[in-house]
């Protein structure tokens, strides 16, 4: 067996996973926030089209993907991916991954032991693995968006009581809160956007906030809209009720980011029983003990 190639195999691997991941969470959204997608090369749109439409053509290709699964579809949409590809482009990244893991684990225990025989359940392992990566990955990324959404409802809420206040119409208000807040919070103005796009389109302003709510599938969200259809039901005034509404989301992240600091003491016991508590008995009891083993020793012989 060849150690160095055992190694530069498992490194290679390792490295091409890592700045892959590396590039599509972290370097990639970088990019389109200091570029616009619309503005962006011709050469990195045609590689993404390319490598979309690669895994769309696998995702489609798998036996029972044909139709759409519309669990998979919601979580998609409530992750902010709302083209109709989606769930056939997720459906191919599974697999990809899948076959990219189970190879790596399959091709690193068969040069570590030249056995097809003890080479099938690792990568029998990694293909289990890979198909289930993408749908952890997929819920980080909608328990990310839903407290991005979060965050940015008091500032909303503060321009739409600007606006419903000058007097301005809720279809105008909604249009105007999204525009504004679309370069620090573009999750929440694309929601209302697609709010003013669906109330414009001679819909039932019910049936468009249902939708708005169902969407996010956030708490918060879901009282945002309640709120839109009571005043749209009753002819509320809507200035006071997003006023109040907006301070109490205020207090609830205040007395979230209180809590969260209070549980600060309660998990430093743990790294610090069993990381530096060790750690400090080993230094301060080391060489008494080390003295007194040589004392032993001493008196034995």
């Amino acid at each position: 067996m060849n150690h160095v190639l055992l190694f530069a195999y498992l490194f290679g691997a390792v490295m091409t996973g890592t700045v892959a991941a590396g590039y599509y969470l972290v370097l990639r959204p970088a990019e389109e926030e200091e570029q616009p997608h619309l503005f962006a090369g011709n050469n990195e749109q045609s590689v993404t089209q390319a490598l979309a439409e690669t895994l769309r053509t696998i995702g489609l290709a798998l036996p029972g993907t044909v139709k759409p699964d519309q669990a998979l579809r919601k979580l998609l949409i409530r992750a902010g991916y709302r083209s109709p590809d989606a769930p056939a482009v997720f459906n191919g990244i599974t697999f990809a991954t899948a076959a990219f893991l189970s190879l790596v684990f399959g091709g690193y225990m068969l040069l570590a032991q030249s056995s097809l025989s003890g080479a099938l359940a690792p990568a029998i392992c990694g293909f289990g693995l890979g198909y289930m990566l993408p749908g952890r990955v997929l819920r980080m990324r909608i328990k990310s968006r839903m407290r991005r959404l979060e965050a940015a409802l008091p500032t909303a809420m503060d321009l739409l009581v600007l606006s419903a206040e000058a007097g301005q119409a809720l279809d105008q208000s909604i249009s105007d809160a999204g525009r504004e807040i679309r370069r620090p919070y573009p999750d929440l103005a694309e929601e209302l956007s697609a709010v003013h796009l669906g109330l414009r389109a001679s819909r039932s302003r019910e049936e468009v906030f249902r939708e708005f709510a169902e969407r996010n599938n956030d708490p918060e969200i879901r009282k945002l809209a309640n709120i839109f259809i009571d005043s749209d039901r009753f002819g509320s005034s809507l200035g006071p009720t997003l006023r109040t509404h907006a301070r109490y989301l205020r207090i609830r992240r205040r007395q979230g980011a209180q809590e969260a600091a209070r549980k600060i003491t309660v998990k430093l016991v743990f790294p610090v029983f069993f990381l530096i508590f060790p750690a400090v008995l080993l230094v301060t009891l080391g060489p008494a003990a080390m003295q007194i083993m040589q004392s032993f020793d001493a008196l034995t012989k």
